[in-house]
């Protein structure tokens, strides 16, 4: 049947003359290729007028209608003229028909020939069907009897092999049971059945009943309750002997427990219910240890007085008994917690070495998987959970037991890290992994870092709130020595209570050397730092007497904390290294400007020697054992200062014994030191010296080491600059052949050695001062600035200066003292080198 498509289409649209050009060519093209005709002949050419003609057009739309058309022409009044049109047309269509088939006429008759021979192909193939279908109904006539015998034998064969099989097991099952009754039968008492065996065959007697299908069988079925009782009883046994297992830490009875929980194919189901068990009973224990409720109820009555109110605050007169009954049951849950987690490693130890006897299976292979975390790691994690959570709720909910925590910090520190250190040393077993790791150690650490938090911050506030009441911001009167002393026996006390805790010491001492920070901020504001501080000319005055006593009561703090911390670890005296050196130079700084003073003034006073006569005196006057003038007034200086400030400052009238050093002490060797120093620097720059000199010189040098030795410091003490001191004296007597082999030049410095040199050397052998035009002060200063290599060039310019004059005048030799200070001077430089 056409399809509606090309029923809808009119008999020209249908004609390959009115095909769009394309499908007319491949048309013609797949004929040719197919059959070898002769190229067709032209349309006639009338007919492409088809398709542009007003009413041959109409029928070439794929919209054409011929009830429309037909109106159309009755209603246009010309319907004659359309009749002979259209007969017209038939005509043309007639005669192009006649033109195609006559120019296809050998194609045409090649698919004639075509569809005659498929018909008699296809009446061979019928006739072969139909034998086919008359053999197989004759195969199916001859097989369907005797496989319809074989299906029902078969069938039948299945039958009684099932029925064998059943018997088999129902056999066996029963032999097994026979097995287990005998054993139970022959030991009335449970406790000495042998459990793994008895679980064995009460596992295997299940596992045959429900894999065979064993239901229904009424002498089975018969035994099966009695089976399930005995596996009831096995299961109790085997609990009671893996938990007094794991109570007394017996491994062959946990062995055997789990053994027979392994034969009963429970073991994972019964180690997981274990854990369970532990972990409830350590998170109960650490409920209960913090239950507000239970220590009011348990000791000495709920709500009445004495008891705990609801939100945790004790009532007037219970404070004293609240407190101690939560450390104790604090106490006892750190024992329960010690116990759970060592019964727990215990049995994870037990696991982790036995095998079954038969299939050498590790038991702890069949408790965990590959990835799985360790029983100990899960009961610990649950505990730590547990005891951070009701710390948490401890601290913020109940104000009593954030106060007893956070007061007795270093108790609960010392409870958690006492248990912590027996779990490690009851399960360092050689080959076994602890019970804790360090991170889980850390854990339980840091479930309490807010009570740490605030019990530091308690610590500080102890501290700073007595530094300020010691020191208050206004300038106001000095602290007594009783204060200090309070602030030292509170900083004591600090570290006594936290010294069993290395960790936490350090940590207090962090908030101790805030303390001290604050406590040397205070007293630098109170220090006086007025021109009233540095006089030295008169009495102490008030505000030097109140830097004194500031200077002391820091010193005291930090000999005293000094002494505090020397046992302890090195680590721990860095924590407080940069406090206590702060406190130390606020000290020092308290009094620093008056021993600048006072040296300013020995200085000036030492000064006064280039004023002195030195060249040439009389008999009279070389003779006299009277110091020199500017000397007496060395002395009197020292005296003075000795009297009003140094007696006020050191630890004792005398003179200072070794090992007694102070802030003080430091200043005043330092002091002492100086004098020497910058005395012997002068007293070489004297120029020039007669002998006569000398021996006033050298009765100076003796009148200062007495006036520095009984008022300064032990000048034997000072080191260095006494041993200049006592070797420049013998040098200046020397003759200037003797000095280059003397022994003494290796105690004086070679600044001192050249200077002196020029006051045996001629006048046109200038010093630095006078080639430079300088004062004496302003060449010390100088020199305070330099080292010895750069005076020595100084030295040496002035050297090449005489040598050039020398020259000049034509003379050849030089003077005894030239080359003596070259050779000085150079091996200096060699030493430098």
């Amino acid at each position: 049947m056409a399809s509606p498509a090309a029923m809808s289409r009119s008999p020209l649209q249908r004609l390959p003359t009115f095909k769009n050009t394309g499908a007319a060519t491949t048309t013609a093209t797949t004929a040719t290729a197919t059959a070898t005709l002769t190229p067709l002949s032209p349309v006639p050419s009338h007919l492409d007028t088809f398709s542009s003609d007003p009413i041959f057009s109409a029928f070439l739309s794929p919209d054409f209608n011929p009830t429309q058309f037909s109106s159309a022409a009755l209603s246009s009044g010309s319907a004659a003229s359309r009749i002979e049109k259209l007969q017209e047309g038939l005509r043309l269509l007639d005669t192009q028909l006649r033109h195609e088939v006559l120019s296809r006429h050998q194609e045409l008759l090649h698919q004639l020939s075509s569809v005659k021979s498929a018909e008699s192909s296809l009446s061979s193939l019928r006739s072969s069907i139909s034998s086919l279908q008359s053999s197989v109904r004759h195969a199916r006539s001859e097989l369907s009897d005797p496989h319809r015998v074989i299906s029902a034998q078969t069938h039948q064969l299945n039958n009684l092999h099932s029925t064998s099989l059943l018997l088999q097991n129902t056999l066996r099952t029963l032999r097994l049971i026979h097995k287990l009754r005998n054993l139970v039968d022959s030991q009335p008492d449970a406790s000495k059945w042998d459990l793994s065996k008895a679980a064995q065959l009460h596992y295997e007697i299940l596992t045959l009943y429900n894999e065979s299908h064993l239901s229904g069988i009424d002498v089975v079925d018969a035994e099966l309750k009695w089976v399930i009782e005995i596996g009831s009883k096995i299961r109790e046994e085997g609990m009671k002997v893996l938990e007094k297992g794991l109570e007394s830490l017996n491994q062959p009875e946990v062995g055997l427990g789990l053994q027979v929980f392994y034969n009963m194919g429970e073991l994972r189901g019964t180690v997981d219910g274990l854990v369970s068990k532990y972990k409830q009973m350590g998170v109960k224990s650490v409920s209960n240890a913090l239950d507000m409720k239970a220590i009011s109820g348990g000791g000495y009555g709920g709500g009445g007085p004495g008891g705990v109110q609801r939100h945790g605050t004790p009532q007037i007169g219970g404070g004293a008994k609240a407190r101690e009954a939560l450390w104790q049951r604090l106490s006892g849950c750190m024992d329960q917690l010690h116990s759970i987690v060592l019964a727990v490693w215990h049995l994870q130890r037990v696991l982790s070495k036995k095998r079954d006897p038969f299939t050498h299976v590790l038991l702890l292979d069949e408790v965990m998987q590959e990835g799985d975390q360790m029983l100990t790691e899960r009961v610990w994690d649950a505990l730590v959970k547990s005891f951070a959570s009701q710390m948490k709720s401890g601290f913020t909910a109940s104000s009593f037991v954030k106060e007893i925590f956070t007061v007795g910090y270093p108790k609960l520190l010392t409870m958690i890290e006492n248990l912590l250190e027996r779990i490690s040393r009851d399960t360092d077993v050689k080959g076994v992994p602890p019970a804790l790791t360090s991170d889980g150690k850390e854990q339980m650490v840091a479930a309490i870092e807010n009570f740490q938090t605030a019990f530091l911050g308690l610590c500080l506030s102890r501290l700073t709130d007595l530094v300020n009441s010691v020191f208050p911001m206004s300038r106001g009167s000095v602290p007594s020595k009783d204060h200090i002393s309070r602030i030292i026996s509170r900083i004591q006390e600090e570290i006594e209570a936290v010294q069993l805790d290395a960790h936490l010491t350090l940590r207090v001492l962090r908030e101790i050397s805030k303390a001290l920070l604050l406590l040397a901020e205070r007293a630098e504001y109170q220090i006086s730092t007025g021109p009233e501080a540095r006089q030295v000319t008169g009495a102490a005055n008030p505000a030097q007497l109140k830097n004194f006593t500031l200077c002391q009561h820091l010193q005291e703090v930090h000999t005293r904390i000094t002494s505090m911390i020397a046992g302890l670890p090195t680590v721990a005296a860095d924590v407080l290294s940069a406090a206590l050196g702060t406190i130390y130079g606020v000290a020092g700084d308290s009094v620093t400007s008056l021993f600048q003073a006072m040296l300013d003034r020995l200085e000036s006073c030492i000064l006064q020697i280039h004023e002195q006569n030195f060249s040439t005196l009389g008999l009279d006057a070389a003779m006299d054992n009277n110091a020199s003038p500017y000397m007496e007034e060395l002395q009197k200086s020292i005296l003075h200062f000795r009297t009003e400030f140094l007696s006020r400052l050191l630890p004792s009238s005398g003179a200072v014994s070794v090992g007694t050093e102070t802030i003080c002490t430091r200043l005043v060797r330092s002091m002492a030191s100086r004098v020497l120093t910058f005395f012997i620097r002068h007293a070489a720059l004297v120029r020039p010296l007669s002998e006569s000199g000398k021996l006033r010189m050298a009765r100076d040098m003796a009148e200062l080491e007495l006036a520095v030795g009984q008022n300064l410091f032990p000048v034997e003490q000072l080191g260095a600059p006494y041993r200049a001191l006592r070797a420049f004296r013998p040098v200046i007597f020397l003759e200037t052949s003797q000095l280059e082999s003397s022994p003494l030049l290796q105690d004086l410095p070679p600044s001192v050695i050249l200077h002196h040199l020029y006051s045996r050397a001629p006048d046109d052998l200038q010093s630095p001062l006078q080639r430079n035009k300088l004062t004496p002060l302003q060449y010390s200063l100088w020199m305070d600035s330099q080292g010895e290599d750069q005076i020595w060039k100084g030295i040496k310019a002035t050297l090449d200066d005489y040598a050039a004059k020398v020259r000049a005048r034509g003379d050849k030799e030089f003077s005894p003292v030239y080359p003596l200070m070259l050779k000085v001077g150079e091996s200096l430089t060699g030493n430098k080198s």
